[in-house]
């Protein structure tokens, strides 16, 4: 039986300037032939490949963007067809709750999804299954690419969403698609194979820490204490969008005091999508090794109290998938964390330890660029429901690596002492702001204890000074989980990284 992956069916995108990888599943044959036809009849690439384990892979030469394609393929007497086949940018949009989060959820999402038309922007989103077996074949068997149209977007992320209207607006040729595939709550370790996590300390750690969590539960117990969390969480779910939609607009704070605490307790054990190692194989499994343009990931918080080396962890992640991917140097774009704090919790220091890890890993792995959000926290809602700056950054951020020009944050690229100033090297002029929140630029003297520093900017230079410390050797900017308003921002009006030296 002839089955193409479902990422090669009706309205499938492909990968343009690369090795098109196609594949799927067969047997009773030796081997897969596919073709890639034209929309005008014309043959743009042939290749076959053998059946090995019930699978095969076929490589087609690359080609540029176009649309009405077709894909056919043929096992010995049968033959499948794809048609309305794109060829353009394919980007997998990964990471936890704030990339899943639906655009139906976001900020002006309802409206666009309305409205919003174009055949050429198409998102497929591998299912959230947990656990191999029946339901998650058939579930990723049945699935399918869908093209915007009105009343159709709306379970598609939101960031990825914006990300890619803004590149079509900038590419209005060339289509584009999103490959979703992402889960709330998950760690850094959900979307790595165990063999891998166990060639690193802190991935073994986590396995080991989640084992002892788990206790030795069977799958029996864990499915129901899940059922039991899944229709607590559910009802919880339910009482906030009724009230949401009696009181639009409702500051979160007072959803919660309406509703309760999110009840998030997911039991852990052997089903669970949380466990490390675990969406590796149910979730990026299945549409590997698929050509790819880049990678878009929005993820850290889950990881802000668990670890101090999320640097290693991520970089095992790119260098993972870009193994798994065959691409030694896809591009990996990424979302640096916002500010956050939970609603009357006290400071715990950990998201700007987990920023200052987002930005080691950008500077030290080739290939990757980072979005700072550090003007778009909201204080005591984890998931700001405002995506389109997310998206439009990311795709501002496509176009500085990928397409030739682009809109960044300015950075801070070193420091410098000059007698009792302290001179931070931007990359970048700056402005600041006076309505900003106070103490978010700091300096120390050798004693290494921060004081909050007045500072003024001098071309791209910012000179920072206490009167208390006469001898500056370090700086920092927006050393907390939460604050705002920021107070400096680029000419481009994007906000400084925050930085620690």
């Amino acid at each position: 039986m002839l089955k193409p992956a479902s990422l090669f069916t009706d309205g499938a995108v492909l990968c343009r300037r690369k090795e098109i990888r196609i594949f799927g599943s067969a047997s009773g044959v030796p081997a897969v032939t596919v073709r890639l036809i034209s929309r005008e009849g014309a043959l743009l690439g042939e290749n076959s490949a053998p059946v090995e384990e019930g699978r095969f892979l076929v490589t087609l030469p690359p080609q540029e963007a176009q649309t009405g394609c077709r894909l056919v393929f043929c096992a010995g007497a049968e033959l499948a067809e794809a048609e309305d086949v794109a060829i353009g940018e394919v980007f997998l949009a990964g990471g936890q709750s704030n990339m899943e989060l639906e655009l139906r959820n976001a900020d002006e999402g309802p409206e666009l999804i309305r409205q919003y038309q174009d055949p050429l922007l198409r998102f497929f989103n591998v299912p959230k299954i947990a656990i191999s077996g029946p339901e998650h074949r058939q579930a990723n068997d049945s699935t399918r690419w869908q093209a915007i149209s009105p009343g159709n977007g709306g379970v598609n992320s939101a960031v990825a969403y914006f990300f890619a209207a803004k590149l079509r607006e900038r590419m209005p040729d060339i289509p584009v698609g999103i490959i979703g595939c992402y889960w709330g709550g998950t760690s850094v370790t959900c979307w790595m194979d165990e063999e891998t996590l166990r060639t690193d300390p802190e991935g073994t750690r986590y396995l080991e820490d989640y084992a002892a969590l788990a206790g030795g539960k069977i799958m029996e117990t864990w499915l129901a204490e899940e059922k039991q969390f899944q229709d607590t969480f559910g009802a919880w779910n339910l009482t906030v969008e009724k009230y949401k939609h009696e009181h639009p607009g409702v500051p979160w704070d007072d959803v919660v005091a309406a509703c309760g605490l999110v009840p998030w307790n997911p039991p852990a054990g052997p089903g669970s999508p949380y466990r490390p190692g675990g969406l590796a194989e149910t979730m990026v499994r299945e549409v590997l090794p698929v050509t790819l343009t880049a990678v878009l990931f929005y993820q850290g918080e889950e990881d802000t109290t668990k670890t101090d080396h999320y640097d290693e962890l991520f970089t095992l992640l790119i260098r993972t998938w870009r193994t798994w991917f065959r691409e030694e140097d896809l591009p990996f774009l990424f979302v640096q964390l916002p500010m956050w704090i939970d609603s009357g919790a006290a400071d715990t220091f950990l998201w700007p330890k987990l920023r200052k890890a987002q930005a080691a890993v950008r500077d030290a792995v080739p290939g990757t660029g980072m979005i700072c959000l550090l003007d778009q926290g909201e204080y005591g809602n984890i998931h700001p429901t405002a995506k389109r700056p997310v998206g439009e950054r990311l795709a501002e951020l496509a176009g500085a690596m990928l397409y030739g020009g682009g809109e960044l944050s300015p950075r801070a690229e070193g420091i410098r002492p000059e007698g009792n100033v302290l001179a931070v090297l931007l990359s970048a002029p700056v402005e600041i702001r006076k309505d900003a929140a106070p103490g978010l630029l700091e300096i120390a003297g050798p004693d290494g204890c921060y004081v909050p520093a007045r500072a003024e900017v001098c071309e791209n230079r910012l000179l920072l000074r206490a009167d208390s410390v006469k001898q500056p050797l370090h700086a920092r900017y927006a050393w907390t989980d939460y604050a705002a308003p920021v107070s400096l921002f680029g000419l481009n009006g994007l906000p400084l990284e925050p930085f620690d030296f």
